[in-house]
C-alpha cells in the first residue's frame, strides 16, 4: 500500500479541513514503512511527553526534530538528511496538504487515536533554503480543555470570574503575551455558560478544541472572512454568548463592545503586559471612552511558568533581596487574602526542584497561569469615563484589591509550585 492510501474514517462534528486517520495504516506492507512508523512513533512520543510542538527542521547536514515542552524546545532526535522529504510528505498526507508544493507555507490539520484518546494536530509547513520546515501543534483535549478549579486560581479570583460570568451582558477580555494559555482561559470560561439553552458561537483562528455544545466558526481572511465579518453574521444568529478569538482591528473592537451593550456576553482577547492596560489599548483602537464602563466586566491578564514537582522539590531561605520584594508585595495583599496566606512569614522559603522519576528527572510537572484580575466597578468606571490614565486605573485597582500577577506568582512559589526566580523574571516590569 502506498503512503498516499490511508484509510480516512468521518469524524464527528468535523470541518472539511479536519481529517480522522490511521497514523500506521500501511506500515505492515508499504515501501514506506520505516518512513510512517518514524513519523507515526514522533507523534505518539510527542503526546507521551505532553509537548505541545513539535518541530521537524532540515539542517545542512541532518535532520533535527525537536518537542516544545514546558515552554521550552528540547531536540529529541537527529536523523540523517535524506529522511527530511519522505517524513515531511508523510506529514502532508495525514494532514491533506499538496506534497509537490514546497514553494510557498501550508496549514493542514488531522485527528487520530493515540493511547486510546482523540488527539488532534495542525500542521504548518514552511520554506527554507535547505528544505521545509514543518511543525506539528499538539492538540490534546485532556490537557487543553480544563475546567476553571483546574487552573491553578486563588480561591477569591475563581469568586471574581464566577460573579462576572454572573451577569446577563457584558466583556471579559483575556490578555497576555503568545503562548501564555489565554485560549484555555476562554474555554474553561465557555464551559461554565455551556448550557443547553444558551445559544453560544465562537469566532476562531483557528479553531483549536471541538467542544460539544460549541457552535465553532474558523475565520478565513484570505477570502474575507475575518473577525469583523464574522462577528456581523454572529450577531444574526441569535446568540447568547459570542468568543472572538482575538480583537486585532479597530472595527473588531468597536463591533465587540457593540455587541456586549446590546445584551450579549462577549468574550476576546487582546495584547497587553497586564489587566491595567485593556481600558487605554482599546481607546487606542478608537473605542469611545465613555462605553467602555457598561461594556466590560471584568479584565484578566496572565502569564505561564513551569510547576515544580512536588514530589523533589527542596526549600530554603530566599536571599536577602528576594526576602526583600517578598515582603513588599505581601504587605500590599488584599486584607481579605491575609488570613489565608499567614501561614507565610520571614523569613521566607522559596523551592526548587531537584528531579526524580516522578518527573522523569525534569523537575517540572507542566505549567500553571499567574493571574491578575480586574473587575470594572461603579468607581473605575467613573475614572474611565472622565480622565482616564494607567496610573489612575492603578490606583484604584489598588483600592478595588487587585491580586497582581506578581503577587499570585509569590503565592505560588511560597506554596512550592513555581520558583520565586521565575516569577519575578515573568512579571518583570508589567
Amino acid at each position: 500500500m502506498a503512503v498516499s492510501s490511508l484509510k480516512i474514517q468521518p469524524g464527528k462534528g468535523l470541518s472539511a479541513t479536519q481529517r480522522t486517520v490511521s497514523i500506521e495504516e500501511g506500515a505492515s506492507v508499504s515501501d514506506e514503512a520505516p518512513i510512517i512508523k518514524i513519523v507515526s512513533s514522533t507523534l505518539q512520543s510527542a503526546v507521551e511527553e505532553g509537548a505541545s510542538d513539535i518541530h521537524i527542521e532540515p539542517q545542512r547536514a541532518r535532520l533535527r526534530i525537536r518537542f516544545r515542552i514546558d515552554g521550552e524546545l528540547r531536540e529529541v532526535t537527529s536523523l540523517p538528511l535524506e529522511l527530511h522529504q519522505p517524513i515531511v510528505s508523510r506529514v502532508k498526507i495525514l494532514s491533506d496538504l499538496k506534497i509537490d508544493e514546497n514553494r510557498i507555507p501550508q496549514d493542514g490539520r488531522f485527528r487520530t487515536v493515540i493511547f486510546g484518546r482523540d488527539i488532534d494536530f495542525r500542521v504548518s509547513t514552511f520554506p527554507t533554503p535547505v528544505g521545509e520546515k514543518a511543525v506539528i501543534r499538539v492538540l490534546d483535549p485532556s490537557i487543553g480543555l480544563k475546567g476553571l478549579s483546574n487552573l491553578g486560581l486563588l480561591e477569591n479570583t475563581i469568586a471574581i470570574l464566577n460573579q462576572a460570568l454572573a451577569k446577563p451582558y457584558g466583556m471579559i477580555l483575556v490578555t497576555g503575551p503568545t503562548g501564555s494559555g489565554k485560549t484555555t482561559t476562554l474555554y474553561a470560561l465557555l464551559q461554565i455558560l455551556n448550557k443547553e439553552d444558551v445559544n453560544i458561537i465562537s469566532l476562531e483562528d483557528p479553531v483549536e478544541y471541538f467542544v460539544e455544545g460549541l457552535n465553532q466558526s474558523q475565520v478565513r481572511p484570505e477570502i474575507g472572512y475575518d473577525f469583523s465579518s464574522g462577528l456581523r453574521q454572529t450577531l444574526r444568529q441569535d446568540p447568547d454568548v459570542i468568543m472572538v478569538g482575538e480583537i486585532r482591528d479597530t472595527e473588531t473592537a468597536k463591533l465587540a463592545v457593540q455587541a456586549a451593550l446590546t445584551g450579549h456576553i462577549v468574550l476576546s482577547t487582546l495584547h497587553t503586559n497586564n489587566a491595567i492596560g485593556v481600558i487605554p489599548r482599546l481607546i487606542d483602537m478608537e473605542v469611545d471612552s465613555f462605553l467602555l464602563p457598561s461594556a466590560i466586566n471584568l479584565m484578566l491578564s496572565q502569564r505561564l511558568v513551569r510547576q515544580i514537582c512536588g514530589a523533589c522539590k527542596k526549600g530554603s531561605p530566599a536571599t536577602p533581596e528576594v526576602q526583600r520584594i517578598i515582603k513588599d508585595e505581601m504587605s500590599k495583599l488584599p486584607a481579605a487574602l491575609k488570613p489565608k496566606t499567614a501561614e507565610f512569614r520571614e523569613p521566607y522559603t522559596v523551592y526548587v526542584s531537584l528531579g526524580c522519576k516522578v518527573c522523569k528527572g525534569k523537575g517540572i510537572v507542566g505549567r500553571i497561569a499567574l493571574i491578575e484580575v480586574l473587575m470594572m466597578t461603579r468607581e473605575l468606571g467613573a475614572i474611565v469615563g472622565a480622565d482616564v490614565t494607567e496610573n489612575k486605573i492603578w490606583d484604584e485597582a489598588a483600592r478595588q484589591g487587585m491580586v497582581t500577577m506578581r503577587q499570585d506568582g509569590i503565592i505560588k512559589a511560597l506554596s512550592g509550585l513555581v520558583t520565586i526566580e521565575e516569577v519575578l523574571r515573568e512579571t518583570s516590569g508589567i
